[in-house]
């Protein structure tokens, strides 16, 4: 889970089956990939993915399983799977793994991430919090997409800069203020919370 919001990803965690059930199946719910671990305290992997399946739940399921028999392999593939990490594995493997299938349907990892109340759509270059869709300029767009894809990192001031200002090399120092203050206006009062790290740069808290 670390390693997946390390790199840009917002992930929710369940510590058991029923717990996953519960979050996967609740109306309104919405996920991009999902990655689930045969070996649950409660409930078997097995069984989960399959009545995901017969609910009618599409989202991309990466199964993770310390299981290396091509049997068990082949039964999940069958039941609705649509990829196989076996442990122990290299944590950027699996966000590989998550970001290819997701990818593949045109989920989460190629098109949308969401900060707290935030969601935006890299695709249709629009955010919402809530049911509220922000008027945001190219520029404050840049800023988002920047700060959103890296939630509770500090994202360098020369780094932003060099994202909100692609065709200048050299913008003027309160030029990048000025963007971010006017997102910061339009994330409040509900949406994540944008610091400023005085002389380090900005962090997007959900």
């Amino acid at each position: 889970m670390a390693t997946l919001e390390s790199e840009g990803h917002a992930a929710v965690c369940a510590a058991t089956g029923e717990a996953g059930l519960t979050l996967a199946l609740a109306p309104g719910a919405d996920f991009d990939a999902v990655v689930l671990d045969i070996g649950l305290p409660d409930i078997d992997g097995f069984e989960i993915l399959g009545r995901l399946r017969r609910e009618g739940f599409s989202t991309p399921i990466v199964m993770l399983t310390a299981r290396d028999a091509v049997r068990d392999r082949i039964a999940g593939l069958d039941m609705g799977a649509d990829d196989y990490v076996l442990k122990p594995f290299d944590p950027f493997e699996l966000v590989a793994r998550v970001r290819a299938v997701a990818r593949r349907t045109g989920g989460y990892a190629a098109r949308t991430v969401h900060v707290g109340a935030l969601a935006c759509d890299w695709e249709a270059g629009a955010a919402w919090i809530g049911e509220r869709r922000l008027d945001l300029r190219p520029r404050e767009w840049a800023a988002l997409k920047a700060l959103a894809t890296r939630p509770g990192r500090v994202v360098e001031r020369d780094r932003l800069a060099a994202e909100v200002f692609p065709d200048e090399e050299s913008p003027s120092p309160n030029a990048l203020d000025v963007h971010v203050g006017r997102l910061r206006r339009k994330l409040a009062p509900d949406g994540p919370r944008l610091n400023t790290l005085r002389g380090v740069g900005y962090r997007l808290d959900p």
